[in-house]
């Protein structure tokens, strides 16, 4: 019965439908889906860049030669075909003080080292500690990462040249939203005819083709910035190589990592989700890793996962690694040949595919359910979506992943409780339930009626588990009482793991050929400070 409502809770409060069958296999046809994916990702991935980069305070190309190194590498490396990596926002907001306070080039080889961290992280299997993030947390990942991404777009509504102080109004800013309009309802629309060509790419080529036919005053991708640029060079960080320079970099090649990471990997499960693939952690970890290390050296800012372009490509049918390495490759002949014609393209255009983005991200189903879940859970859907608005990824999740876990010690710590009786022999059993760890100590402490109790007790933990140093030493707080007021203190059923455990501090020495399932049954003897086995 538990475990029905459990699967039926846990349908609930699901990802939004976003899946589509994989098809894991090289077929002419999905090659072709892989190309005109990548295609789309890497037009999207154009103005994502280049506004990153303003965010950090660099060039516009050094944001595109992280999307493109970032992509590449992880494309080809990663532990999930169809995830797209590039230079991101959660990056580059902490970027910036570092850029403003030492220069570029300490960004560089804050890169660098970033990355060797991620690298470590993934050698040492750290990736696999994300199946600790919780369902809730996951849907206020995605909520709230929506929310950002489309508040992201609201910068383009900016009249070009003013420095992002004045807004677009009257007459350009209803050309700019009949436009975002029309590529949305192509995309919408599209898959209902035909899914030859992505639906993305076929709303942003409309658009676009609409308004330079026309001539339509309305804000371009090279009112950005100019793209164009030759191929990233090698280039070694010009810092000192000394102990001063480390102790900068270090505080934020650490928090670089670390949000790097939680953002990758928390896109990989989303991704996996939606194709169902699985595992994979600790590759992405390394392939992260190494992309940095690789990016720092050729004059990139660094990146990590971005769900918004993963989004866009699993949803336009990409699979297979093609995809991530061919919107890698666009990216660059955008960059060295292609530039005066992808800055031609509208915004509004690119606008319009996020926002379908932001509607396929956010899931709906959460607003559905928020009243129906339990309150914990939907407060720390609320709380993640909420910080990682204000705050940061990496910052949301650590909120989501303590108020999650307080909440379940809580929750067990209330579950200690014992049924008692007195057996033929006039000696009183207490049998445990629920497990005793540092939450539930106090409330094992006020099971015992040790003035009323007679000279034999028994302590049966076959319902319980004894899980840490706390609980060890209230077991031996209630022995001390028994002891003191002169009577017998016995524990039984201790299982196997608990008997390692309480031989591991030291409370208990015995040899014993014991039950598979259970140890053993003890007497506490205070003076000696041993447990000795009956």
């Amino acid at each position: 019965m538990a475990k029905a409502l459990l699967a039926r809770y846990a349908r609930r409060i699901s990802m939004p439908d976003l899946s589509i069958h994989p098809t894991g296999r090289l077929t002419p046809g999905q090659i072709k889906t892989d190309v005109l994916s990548g295609l789309t990702v890497a037009l999207a991935l154009v103005p994502e860049a280049v506004a990153f980069a303003f965010v950090a305070d660099v060039h516009p190309l050094v944001g595109l030669y992280a999307a493109f190194l970032v992509g590449l590498i992880t494309a080809v490396l990663g532990g999930r075909p169809g995830m797209i990596s590039g230079a991101t926002g959660a990056l580059a907001v902490v970027m910036v003080a570092l850029v403003a306070q030492h220069g570029v080039e300490y960004l560089f080889a804050t890169v660098v080292l970033m990355g060797i961290l991620q690298v470590i992280a993934g050698a040492l299997h750290w990736g696999k500690f994300i199946r600790l993030v919780p369902h809730p947390v996951m849907l206020g990942f995605v909520n709230g990462l929506a929310i950002v991404i489309f508040l992201a777009q609201l910068t383009q509504f900016k009249v070009p040249g003013s420095g992002g102080q004045e807004w677009l109004s009257g007459g350009p800013l209803m050309l700019m939203l009949g436009l975002v309009a029309l590529t949305m309802a192509v995309i919408w629309l599209l898959p209902k005819v035909t899914r030859v060509i992505p639906a993305p790419l076929a709303g942003i080529v409309v658009t676009a083709v609409l308004v330079i036919v026309f001539g339509f005053d309305t804000p371009r991708v090279g009112d950005m910035a100019s793209i164009q640029g030759g191929f990233p060079s090698f280039h070694i960080p010009a810092v000192p190589f000394d102990l001063e320079t480390l102790q900068i970099i270090l505080p934020y090649a650490v928090i670089l990592a670390a949000i790097g990471l939680i953002e990758s990997l928390l896109t990989l499960n989303l991704v996996g989700e939606m194709t169902g693939q699985r595992g994979g952690a600790s590759q992405e970890c390394i392939a992260q890793g190494t992309a940095n290390v690789v990016t720092g050296f050729f004059g990139g800012m660094g990146g990590c996962a971005m769900i918004g372009q993963s989004m866009i490509n699993v949803k336009s049918g990409g699979r297979t690694r093609i995809a991530g390495i061919v919107a890698a490759l666009f990216l660059l002949s955008f960059i060295l040949f292609a530039s005066p014609l992808i800055e031609l393209i509208p915004l509004a255009a690119l606008v319009g595919v996020m926002f379908m983005v932001v509607i396929g991200t956010f899931a709906w189903n959460s607003l559905r359910i928020l009243f129906k879940v339990p309150l914990i859970d939907a407060f720390v859907i609320v709380l993640v979506t909420v910080v990682t608005v204000y705050e940061d990824l990496a910052v949301a999740v650590v909120v989501g992943v303590i108020v999650s876990a307080l909440a379940y010690a809580w929750n067990n710590a209330r579950r200690i409780h014992a049924k008692s009786y007195v057996t033929p022999e006039g000696a009183k059993v207490y049998q445990i339930q629920g497990p005793l760890f540092f939450g539930s100590s106090e409330g094992f402490a006020e099971l015992f009626d040790v003035a009323g109790d007679p000279g034999t007790v028994i302590v049966d933990f076959a319902d319980s588990r004894v899980v840490d140093q706390s609980a060890l030493q209230a077991i031996e707080a209630v022995a001390a009482k028994y002891e003191a007021a002169g009577k017998r203190l016995q524990l039984r059923h201790l299982s196997r793991d608990c008997h390692r455990l309480l031989s591991k501090a030291g409370h208990l020495m015995v040899d014993s050929d014991d039950d598979p399932d259970y140890a053993l049954a003890v007497d506490y003897h205070v003076r000696t400070g041993i447990l000795g086995g009956h």
